[in-house]
């Protein structure tokens, strides 16, 4: 399940590609949302669905706080506690303007316990229990800040510990284990009390009910913090094998040769069955809050659930799944606002642009179609898994104008136009610092919190709102989709699939007239960058996911 809870992160529009979930949740009803009435296919494109101001707007504004600034600041705060057997569907959680963390007791046991005897490992003693932690951490060639409160151990083969560490049976092991979890916990509520955290999800099997019940103790001695638990149940044989599989990619797993790397994890798997306990009427009655996701989001049960954040938790997990599938997004064609640094509008491409947006269809329905393929059935089989989305704005039309031959599944959300610059729109930024000093000055303080003033002025907060029922759908379809639109939002798009920090976000470099495949997968993304080539009109690839860099520009 990938990042099956990344968008609680970070991360609806077109009907639904897979069967609805059902949902036990008493009278909240979540499956009211007609995706279709959301964004509604537009069979002549229009002109463009942006305000532009033509009176004198004062830039100034009252010094007042952004209630999507404050998200932080109000309500209690939420820790999510993961917990089900491994390779159920469990994954990393994030949610969009909330600030968030993941605190992975995996990456603790990496890092802080030495390694079960392997025989890669202790050539000396192959026989010997455990390594000397010294020895351990002389043989990790790197660990890195993943951001998720402990660092991930890399470039090693093998995993450090292998299944006989989950033995429920070995007592010291055991005493392991519930330690590196109540300090994994207190590390957490740490975090939400002194550094402004919001939601913070504690990432463990959590599969006993001797381990929540202590999980419970701990947050209950704090205040104004709520907790709901998220268990994932599989019964389905074919679904199981594709988390395994999943897992399999994981870190505890890396660069182990995969026979290995599977026999080891049903062995591990086997170890938590044999003590592995479902949230129970016991603990319903005990008053916790919890969601059980089965199957991957085919049955979604809610109990004691309140409030807004764990609302949008349900809402989210019922959406999710497991299954490949690939997006290409990119900026549209150059246009002649492009040419010369102005922002916002409705420009036209210019011929440079109207090339590449040629040479760009052209590459994604070579990759869509099989070039060996002369069934009309199969090749119309083989379009119909691509979508193509567009904002409603000229540019972004036109640079998708080899997809409207009536032989692909085409729709234009004004949701994906570019951030509105308010009274700035059809400026320069030259223009912009020159005749609204205390805006540029504002602008270059915080790009993420700062709104353009005027009517319709939008921040990067608000661009990431209406995004959010994008972000959700995207998750949700099992079709592969291209995505043409403009720079902002290919901005937040790529920082939620590729987990980049929202303060991060609108420092990222989006070169124009390049072509990302982003393959979403349970650890983060693929990632392909293509770049065109005029000389040859040409897509070139030229690089992955090191491509998509922070920098400091306009």
């Amino acid at each position: 399940m990938r990042s099956a809870y990344r968008f609680i992160a970070k991360r609806l529009g077109t009907p639904p590609t897979g069967s609805e979930p059902s949902i036990d949740i008493g009278s909240l009803d979540l499956n009211d949302t007609d995706a279709t009435s959301l964004f509604p296919r537009r069979s002549t494109p229009t002109h463009s669905d942006r305000p532009h101001v033509d009176i004198p707007v004062s830039p100034k504004t009252r010094a007042t706080k952004d209630a999507l600034a404050m998200k932080n600041e109000l309500g209690p705060k939420l820790v999510i506690v993961m917990c089900g057997l491994p390779a159920r569907g469990k994954s990393y959680l994030s949610w969009c303007g909330f600030k968030t963390k993941v605190f992975n007791v995996g990456n603790r046991r990496r890092i802080n316990v030495p390694p079960t005897v392997s025989p890669n490992i202790n050539e000396d003693n192959p026989t010997s229990p455990l390594l000397h932690p010294s020895d351990a951490l002389g043989r990790r060639e790197s660990i890195v800040d993943n951001g998720g409160g402990s660092p991930t151990v890399l470039g090693r083969p093998g995993t450090l510990h292998d299944s006989s560490f989950f033995d429920p049976t070995n007592k010291e092991f055991k005493a392991t284990r519930e330690k590196l979890a109540l300090e994994t916990l207190d590390e957490l509520i740490d975090w939400l009390k002194f550094d402004g955290g919001k939601i913070a999800i504690h990432d463990a099997t959590n599969s006993t009910v001797e381990r929540r019940r202590a999980v419970m103790d701990r947050i209950k001695r704090e205040k104004d913090i709520h907790v709901v638990f998220v268990e994932s149940i599989c019964t389905e044989g074919e679904v199981l094998e594709q988390n395994i599989r999943m897992k399999l990619q994981g870190p505890d797993y890396l660069h182990m040769p995969p026979e290995e790397a599977m026999a080891d994890f049903r062995a591990r798997m086997t170890n938590y069955e044999r003590a592995y306990e479902t949230i129970s009427d016991e603990e319903e009655d005990a008053g916790i809050s919890y969601i059980k996701i089965i199957n991957v989001g085919k049955k979604v049960i809610a109990h004691n659930i309140h409030g807004y954040l764990p609302s949008q938790c349900v809402f989210y997990l019922m959406q999710i799944h497991i299954k490949e599938r690939t997006l290409w997004l990119s900026r549209h064609g150059e246009s002649t606002y492009n040419r010369v640094n102005r922002i916002g509008g409705d420009p036209p491409l210019t011929p440079l642009g109207a090339r590449y947006a040629k040479a760009m269809n052209k590459f994604v329905q070579e990759h869509a179609v099989s070039k060996e393929e002369t069934d009309a059935e199969k090749i119309a089989a083989q379009r119909s898994h691509l979508q193509i989305w567009s904002s409603t704005l000229l540019r972004a039309l036109t640079s998708i104008e080899g997809f409207e031959d009536g032989n692909w599944e085409v729709y234009h959300f004004k949701v994906l136009g570019e951030i509105f610059a308010g009274i700035c729109e059809d400026m320069t930024y030259g223009e912009i610092a020159s005749t609204y000093p205390e805006i540029w000055e504002e602008r270059s303080k915080n790009k993420l919190m700062f709104r353009y003033p005027g009517p319709g002025g939008e921040s990067y907060l608000d661009v990431i709102e209406r995004l959010r029922p994008i972000i959700v759908e995207l998750e949700r379809m099992e079709n592969d989709i291209m995505i043409v639109s403009h720079q902002v939002v290919m901005r937040t798009l790529l920082a939620y699939f590729c987990n980049i920090p929202l303060e991060d976000m609108p420092a990222i470099a989006v070169p124009l007239h390049s072509l990302y495949k982003v393959v979403p997968k349970p650890y983060g993304a693929d990632v392909e960058v293509y770049q065109w080539n005029p000389e040859t009109d040409e897509m070139a690839l030229v690089g992955g996911s090191e491509l998509i860099s922070v920098i400091e520009q306009a």
